[in-house]
């Protein structure tokens, strides 16, 4: 569950980390299958909306909620924001799934105050309900040199590989062969 970040922004779709992964593990002891209900735009009222029936049609062992981005962008308060990804680890914990929560961050031109209320948001969800987090996803890519769209916030073609090796580091322990 994501937003433009997973969806392949700007890149093509067989380019992008979620499709990195689903390659990855089919070359892997890793037998899972990949469902990428990743949306452009999509904020985490949204993502809640959408996860039930996610969970339905696609009984996901893992779900990976990479989501928030575009809520602290619209400057959305962060205690929403935080209800949201909560209630999305708790329903999908209640049905026994494991969840990866993926932090993300917002520019600093927010402000300091709700740049850090923004980014505090993750640890507090990961910490409350006992699941990993991936700290900051874009930590490799977003301040390095090509590595970012000309908009500065979604990640190149290139920047993808980065993006998964960050990532799997937090996956692969929730992963059973």
């Amino acid at each position: 569950m994501g937003d433009s970040i997973s969806a392949g922004y700007g890149i093509q779709t067989d380019e992008g980390w979620v499709n990195l992964l689903a390659e990855s593990l089919k070359r892997s002891e890793h037998p899972y299958e990949v469902v990428n209900g990743s949306v452009s735009g999509e904020t985490t009222a949204g993502g809640l909306a959408r996860l039930p029936k996610a969970l339905e049609t696609h009984d996901p062992a893992v779900v990976i909620i990479e989501l928030g981005g575009n809520d602290g962008l619209r400057g959305y308060p962060t205690e929403t924001v935080r209800d949201n990804l909560r209630q999305m680890v708790e329903l999908s914990l209640s049905e026994n799934r494991e969840v990866l929560l993926v932090g993300m961050q917002i520019p600093p031109n927010y402000g300091p105050r709700y740049t850090t209320a923004f980014h505090d948001v993750y640890a507090t969800v990961a910490a409350e309900t006992g699941v990993p987090l991936v700290p900051f996803f874009l930590e490799k890519v977003a301040l390095e040199p090509g590595l970012m769209q000309a908009d500065g916030i979604h990640p190149t073609a290139a920047a993808q590989p980065l993006l998964l090796e960050t990532l799997w580091n937090y996956l692969e322990p929730l992963l059973t062969p």
